[in-house]
């Protein structure tokens, strides 16, 4: 009687051995040369790339070794490459002349590119409060949407962020306090010639969180009213400016009352530049052992005035 049972082929070792070998190799990360022009900015990079002293340096450092860590990318449906962490190294790459740079590639919906983006910036010492704005801005919202999924089996916002808020994560995270956290965010508020300033550091942080609350057409008055008395808001000032805005009665005349006020301190303080006082002393002199010489030579005036009248 002939057995009805299918003959079974069994894979051989080897074939075994190197099928998971192939399952490995193609779940793990590799890190592969892309050409610079394959590579576009992520969309929204609140992050500034300049072609400034530290950019030159990077830029000769890659010219001489290479790009020694490599870029983070996301396959752009609309071709290419998007860049989700190296933007800096992808311009140092294009003025060292270089036609690719490695990256990484990975698959990343928008929630977690954001994140990546965000953090592999936020870590740099000198940021500028308009970077720091939006980029706390985008990741509180990359965050909020992670917790209203359900198919997170591991993020940002996992068991030990059950009943927390994004907001408290997020300010732990980068040792600010909630409420700073906002006040940056309300910077975005801005319109871009006064948030320049704030970069510029023409106007303080505490006065232009006052501002951010002006409707944008007042913004653009007030840009007018500070030029015209060639004056910029204190915190008293923007605080007003803002009540007023609130109280539906901020026109231009009365930014240009507000704005012409002589404060307080322009009468008690005189300020040199650095550039006017770096004359005066030798290069190697830092700025504490300027101000500590300065105040050396008004003792010694002093004294020699006082001897003077009591001749």
């Amino acid at each position: 009687m002939k057995s009805s049972a299918k003959k079974v082929e069994l894979a051989s070792v080897d074939d075994l051995f190197s099928t998971e070998e192939s399952r490995a190799d193609a779940g793990r990360e590799k890190v592969v040369e892309i050409s610079l022009s394959e590579l576009h900015p992520f969309k929204g990079h609140p992050f500034k790339v300049k072609d400034d002293d530290a950019m030159m340096e990077t830029a000769d450092s890659i010219r001489q070794y290479g790009v020694l860590v490599p870029a983070i990318a996301r396959p752009d449906p609309e071709g290419g490459y998007e860049l989700v962490a190296g933007h800096r190294r992808h311009r140092a790459s294009e003025l060292a002349e270089k036609e690719t740079m490695p990256v990484i590639v990975r698959d990343l919906d928008d929630d977690a590119a954001t994140i990546i983006m965000v953090d592999s910036n936020l870590q740099r010492e000198s940021l500028l409060p308009s970077e720091r704005a939006f980029a706390y801005k985008m990741k509180l919202e990359a965050m909020k949407h992670q917790g209203e999924r359900t198919d997170l089996t591991c993020s940002q916002v996992g068991n030990k962020s059950a009943g927390r808020k994004s907001s408290e994560m997020l300010a732990e995270q980068f040792g600010q306090s909630k409420n700073q956290i906002f006040r940056y965010i309300r910077l975005t508020e801005l319109i871009p010639e006064l948030l320049n300033m704030v970069d510029e550091k023409k106007i303080a942080l505490n006065p232009a969180y006052e501002l951010s609350f002006l409707k944008k057409e007042e913004q653009t008055q007030l840009l007018d009213a500070m030029d015209s008395e060639q004056a910029t808001p204190s915190l008293s000032q923007a605080q007003r400016l803002k009540k007023f805005s609130q109280e539906g009665h901020l026109s231009i005349d009365v930014m240009r009352a507000i704005m012409g006020e002589e404060k307080k301190s322009d009468l008690d303080k005189v300020t040199f530049t650095s550039d006017t006082l770096r004359k005066y002393f030798p290069k190697s002199y830092t700025p504490a052992r300027m101000q500590e010489t300065i105040i050396k030579l008004l003792e010694q005036w002093q004294k020699k005035r006082q001897r003077d009248q009591e001749r």
